[in-house]
């Protein structure tokens, strides 16, 4: 259950910054759009030049699902 909390938590961070880095570096609708449309942040962001922001939020959505199926699995 921490963990479940704790990867949304870090998903959630992750996203904002991503928008929030996309949104200052390119053209500012970029940011709007990708925080409304949570799967073009991390694509757009990895052509924008944030590669590390993007993993981020590929590696916490992973964590975040695999959580998911764990509490699925012992439900």
């Amino acid at each position: 259950m921490i963990a479940l909390a704790a990867s949304f938590g870090a998903l959630l961070a992750s996203h904002v910054a991503l928008s929030f880095g996309l949104g200052r570096k390119g053209p500012w609708h970029r940011g709007l759009v990708a925080f409304v449309v949570p799967p073009l942040a991390p694509f757009w962001g990895y052509h924008g030049k944030l590669h590390a922001r993007s993993l981020a939020w590929i590696v916490a959505l992973s964590i975040h699902l695999l959580c998911l199926m764990a509490a699925n699995i012992g439900s």
